[in-house]
């Protein structure tokens, strides 16, 4: 140790550890503890040292502010308490908020319609992840919600389409379609090419009426072609 560190020691020990006859009736309390400390101890006891709140601007306002001081929506001060505990008394308070929105919202929650999407071993110690790249879209002036999606197994070069009605009472054709892309783009880039085959790296709604999607070429070889194409869903 450098004589600069023994001196921050020396300094601390003389400044926090000074004898405070006020503290000799506290139970085993006879010293000035640490004031950073001792909000950072996770228990319920009462600080060692709490802070002088005299002449504190925000104190001041709520004492003198008629509508402000019983507020239900101000959080309690509690001076004498540690962070931790004023933690434990914050997240009471916001479970209590949830809890009412989370039972209205889990009873109105129901499921509207089950679809075998594909089947694994159930001798697999883990679920792979089969399903990629969902997107979410609502077709508000048709009142129509849209999923995209991919399935990773041996469809890669499919998009599925799942579509539902806002409504769940209602139904539409074709609730859930595929687009295959494979090689169909091959006149647009390259007539000679007849073996180019093609997967979705992306996709995304662009309007109501059209699909956004980036596409690769599946072989394994440098200079991938990348494709941006917009489909209409139509």
């Amino acid at each position: 140790m450098t004589q600069k560190d023994i001196t921050f020691v020396a300094d601390f020990l003389t400044e926090h550890f000074n004898e405070a006859p006020e503290l000799y009736n506290r139970k085993g309390k006879y010293f000035n503890v640490e004031r950073v400390g001792q909000y950072l101890k996770d228990e319920d006891d009462d600080l060692v040292s709490p802070p002088n709140t005299e002449g504190n601007q925000w104190f001041n306002f709520l004492k003198n502010s008629t509508h402000l001081k019983e507020s239900p929506l101000l959080f309690p001060y509690y001076p004498e308490k540690s962070l931790h505990f004023v933690k434990r008394q914050m997240e009471g308070v916001i479970d209590q908020c949830l809890q009412k929105p989370a039972d209205v919202i889990g009873k109105s929650v129901h499921q509207a319609v089950c679809m075998s999407l594909y089947k694994i071993s159930q001798s697999e110690d883990s679920t792979p992840q089969l399903c990629k790249l969902p997107f979410l879209w609502n077709d508000k002036t048709s009142n129509i919600h849209y999923v995209l999606f991919t399935i990773l197994e041996n469809s890669i070069s499919k998009i599925h389409i799942l579509r539902r009605h806002t409504d769940t009472s209602r139904s539409v054709s074709n609730g859930i379609l595929a687009v295959e892309f494979g090689n169909i783009l091959n006149n647009s880039i390259n007539e000679s090419l007849d073996s180019r085959c093609y997967s979705c790296l992306d996709a995304h709604f662009y309007d109501d009426e059209t699909v956004t999607v980036v596409l690769k070429e599946s072989v394994e070889q440098e200079g991938k072609e990348r494709v941006l194409a917009q489909l209409p869903l139509s």
